[in-house]
This record gives C-alpha cells, structure tokens and sequence, in this order.
C-alpha cells in the first residue's frame, strides 16, 4: 500500500465484474456489526464529505474479504454449505482473534483501514483455503498481491483526481480501536460488486476458549 498514490482512479473503469444472474463465492469476515469499526468508517467519510468521486462501502457490509472461492457457475450451493462446515470444524478450537484498527491505507481505487496484527488471523485463512481446495479442487484465488493483507474498504474511488487534497483531510491514522473477530462468512455477491447485491450463506465461529491471563 505504499508509497502513498498520486492520482486516484476510477476502479471500475476497466474492471471485469459479473453481470447479472452471475455471481462470485467469496470468504469474508463481516466487520459491520461491530459499532468500533461502523464509527471509524463513519469518522473517515466525514472527514471525505467534501470530496466527490467517492462510493462508500454500506456499513452493513464493512468486510475484510479473505478468500474468493469461485464463480457460482463452478460451485453450487451444497458445496458451499459443505464449505461452511469443513469450515466450522477446522475453526472449532480456534479462539475469537483481537486485531486493532486505526491506521489508514491508500491505494488508487480505494481508501482502507489496515489491520495490525493481521498475521494472527492466519489461522482463518488457512481454513478457508483448505476448505475451499479441498471441496472444490479450485486453487487459492485472492484479490490483489500473492500475500494476503486483511484491511477494511471504507470507499471505492470512482472518478480520477489528485489524491494529495484526500490524504491531507483524512490522514495517516484514525483513534485505535481493538476488534475480536469470532466468525468468518461465506457471501455470494450477486451481480456488478457496487451493486452490493450479497447474499450471506452462513458463518463458521471461532469457538476455542482464550488463553487466560
């Protein structure tokens, strides 16, 4: 994510999506329910108010995307529930997992919040992709640069412009604020993915007790 971008783009302009009646299988922990993470992004779009060019994630759907499985022309349903439950086992003795929040990303096409202490969610990924593999044959398949870096997408970028005016307003980093992360979910987005047209197929919970103090 660095060195900071110089021009904001416009991240559909070129992007292959899904048309309707397609959709994508995709792991995601759903961070939307947490009132931490709704307040931080709601800090950044304030601080963003004044700029265009901007499309905001819904809260409902503030995500750290962890795997994208597959095409729903490659995997059906039953195996995506068969997914969540080889999930569920291998997340059985996995304890919630405590990450802070507060540093902000820039990238061209989007605005983020980074996750520190992200490699402690190996764990969850691991899952993911063994299921996946294993259930479907299909190999690991992340958005974005081989190794996976879990962050939360505040806004998508939609037009060009200068970024420095953006950087300036929003900063270097929000107040800090811990997150435990108990579960992760299997979505289907359905259609073009600023459509937000999800369907949530289930969560698999982290349901290892945590080591005392």
């Amino acid at each position: 994510m660095s060195p900071l971008p110089v021009q904001m783009e416009n991240r559909w302009a070129d992007r292959a999506e899904p048309q309707p009646g397609e959709g994508t299988f995709y792991w995601h922990m759903l961070v939307g329910r947490y009132a931490q993470v709704r307040a931080l992004a709601q800090e950044a779009r304030d601080r963003l108010a004044p700029f265009s060019g901007l499309h905001d994630t819904p809260s409902k759907w503030l995500h750290m995307t962890t795997l994208v499985a597959g095409s729903t022309d490659d995997i059906s349903l039953d195996q995506g529930h068969a997914m969540l439950t080889e999930v569920s086992r291998l997340l059985a003795d996995v304890p919630p997992i405590t990450v802070t929040l507060g540093r902000i990303l820039y990238h061209p096409q989007a605005i983020m919040l980074g996750v520190e202490s992200a490699s402690e969610l190996k764990p969850i990924h691991d899952a993911v992709q063994t299921a996946t593999e294993t259930l479907t044959g299909h190999p690991e398949r992340t958005e974005g640069p081989a190794t996976w870096a879990p962050h939360i997408t505040i806004a998508y970028s939609i037009a060009k412009q200068p970024a420095a005016p953006l950087i300036e307003a929003l900063g270097p980093r929000l107040p800090a604020h811990e997150l435990t992360l108990d579960s992760v979910s299997l979505v289907i987005q359905h259609g073009p993915e600023r459509l937000w047209n999800w369907q949530h197929i289930g969560s698999a919970l982290l349901l290892g007790e945590t080591d005392p103090l």
